[in-house]
């Protein structure tokens, strides 16, 4: 701690009076972060079933908010909280290096929170509801005193249900216009689950860190062999049970399909296993493609 403190007060003492930069903004909110939510929602919207017509604004506007928004303001609520664990691990983002100073980091983040509140309740009560859940756990992920990713076991589920449920069920609400049906939200359940394994290997890049900051992420907590293994378990066994459902609801073509996406994601787990924390920055570019091509597969098998 007291080494992150002195690399944070390291900065010039009127710093925290002087405006942060554009581009230092959009950094801390994280694009390459967007994806996920976004591909989530893109699912609702095909698991409904609906055309877009003249509800194009609508998909739209809730792609707006799973990406730009909610994910962004998670990405700034975590930062601002993992400020001191940043100074250690990369001491380069937006906050520690001063490029966002003073309070500006935690100031984003409120506001942002509250322009993604507004546009969600323009899209209508269950996506109001959804966002408004995804944003309780964004700020408890990070912020005292929940600090959910103190435990990486219920921090990891936080952020998957976050990325991957919460989108896919409003994507498929707003598109409906009600409550998703029992299929919906068995799959985005199975997924979200799965999800679990993808933040594990996300967190191999801070282990030094989480192990000086106390924070118990899996790799920190378990090592890196193992964690990679209960990573790896996580995300096959839900497809897996996708799969078996797919064949249970009459979609035989689509649960191969999964199945075959699985198979080679199990071949890229291999190579990954040997060497967990140089090679997962790769998987997370190789098996995690195949892992969301495979959400959106079961997306389109289960439209009414």
């Amino acid at each position: 701690m007291s080494d992150a403190r002195a690399l944070l007060s390291s900065r010039p003492a009127g710093a925290r009076f002087a405006w942060p930069q554009p581009r230092a903004i959009l950094t801390l909110l994280k694009p390459i972060t967007w994806f996920a939510p976004i591909w989530a929602f893109g699912c609702g919207i095909a698991c409904s079933g609906q055309p877009l017509g003249t509800r194009w604004p609508l998909a739209l506007g809730g792609a707006l908010l799973a990406g730009p928004m909610i994910c962004g303001t998670s990405q700034a609520v975590n930062d601002w909280f993992d400020r001191h664990v940043d100074a250690i691990n990369e001491p380069d983002r937006p906050i520690p290096s001063g490029r966002i100073p003073g309070r500006w980091g935690l100031a984003i983040a409120i506001v942002w929170t509250g322009l993604s509140m507004g546009l969600a309740a323009a899209l209508g009560p269950w996506v109001s509801v959804a966002a408004g859940l995804g944003m309780l756990l964004a700020w408890a992920y990070s912020a005292p005193p929940a600090r959910l990713k103190r435990d990486g076991w219920v921090g990891n589920l936080a952020v998957a249900v976050s990325y991957e449920g919460l989108p896919w069920f409003a994507g498929a609400a707003v598109m409906r216009g009600a409550f998703p049906d029992g299929h919906v939200l068995v799959s985005l359940a199975l997924y979200s689950l799965g999800a679990h394994g993808i933040m594990t290997l996300n967190d191999f890049k801070s282990i030094e860190g989480d192990r000086r900051m106390g924070i118990a992420s899996l790799p920190a907590r378990l090592g890196a062999d193992r964690a990679c293994r209960v990573a790896c378990l996580v995300m096959a066994a839900p497809q897996l049970v996708v799969a078996a459902l797919l064949v249970a609801w009459g979609r035989p073509v689509h649960a191969a399909i999964v199945i075959a996406l699985l198979l080679a994601q199990l071949v890229l787990m291999r190579r990954l296993l040997q060497a967990p924390q140089a090679r997962a920055p790769w998987y997370n570019g190789t098996g995690t493609t195949l892992y969301v091509i495979g959400m959106l597969v079961t997306a389109l098998a289960i439209r009414p």
